[in-house]
């Protein structure tokens, strides 16, 4: 890992972790909220790691990071890595935001906080009972205890049969049938490759299913556009987004 010094001159370093990183909106949305509040002795950097082994070096090479958010694959396996965690992240099982305290690393779980206002907005008084969870990662594992918490009973589905409730070869019109609430928690559909989307049977939804994509670049998945075309409501992960940032910054300043 190459060591950046022009980094060092800054008093508090923040920063993502995660690989690849050209998807993050964070660098941006940071530095802009810097600049409106008037701080000039920070800064937030992209730190794609290609592995997690790497991280400690990451942590030697700056002592002067305070705060960092965690994004895919590493939400889980960064745990291993941290001194304390959260008890909600520990419950959740995944990590997307890590404090930096007199030598000492703290794990958080802000999308549990976004996910849940996003999502109580988003079906509104709708009552949803059933979901399905696309994916079994350190997203889904947010999401899996904000469904829990409001008493959405939900089955994953993953590509690979030991991983998840159901694979994508048991989606048919009448599993659909049954379900109000299809979450996609999968890079799938995330520039650069946008033209990808979760395999499932599309022609079989209607405007009961409510589809939410925690991809939010682009706004428009091919995931929405398919449910947008058979008068689904569909929301994307921007709202979550900005929310959980809202809850990392609170916490890396508190």
């Amino acid at each position: 890992m190459m060591k950046n010094r022009e980094l060092l001159a800054y008093d508090r370093l923040f920063g993502l972790i995660g690989y690849p990183l050209s998807h993050s909106f964070s660098k941006k949305y940071f530095s802009q909220k810097f600049g409106e509040e008037g701080i000039t002795s920070a800064y937030y950097e992209l730190f794609p790691l290609e592995q997690i082994e790497q991280f400690p070096e990451l942590m030697q090479s700056y002592p002067n990071l305070v705060g960092l958010n965690v994004t895919i694959p590493y939400k889980q396996a960064v745990m291993p890595y941290l001194d304390t965690i959260d008890p909600a992240a520990a419950e959740v099982g995944a990590v997307n935001t890590i404090r930096v305290e007199d030598g000492r690393l703290t794990g958080y779980n802000t999308d549990v906080y976004g996910f849940e206002i996003s999502l109580r907005v988003f079906l509104g008084n709708q009552p949803v009972k059933e979901a399905l969870v696309l994916g079994t990662g350190g997203a889904a594992k947010a999401v899996m205890y904000v469904l829990h918490k409001m008493d959405i009973t939900y089955q994953t589905v993953s590509r690979d049969a030991e991983k998840g409730d159901l694979t994508y070869t048991d989606m048919d019109e009448l599993l659909l049938s049954n379900i109000s609430l299809i979450i996609n928690t999968t890079p799938l559909g995330m520039a650069p490759h946008m033209e990808r989307a979760p395999d499932l049977p599309y022609w079989s939804l209607n405007s009961t299913h409510f589809l939410y994509d925690l991809v939010y670049n682009p706004e428009k998945t091919v995931f929405l556009s398919e449910g947008i075309q058979r008068s689904c409501p569909t929301k994307n992960g921007l709202e979550m987004l900005y929310l959980q940032a809202e809850k990392a910054w609170s916490i890396w300043n508190t």
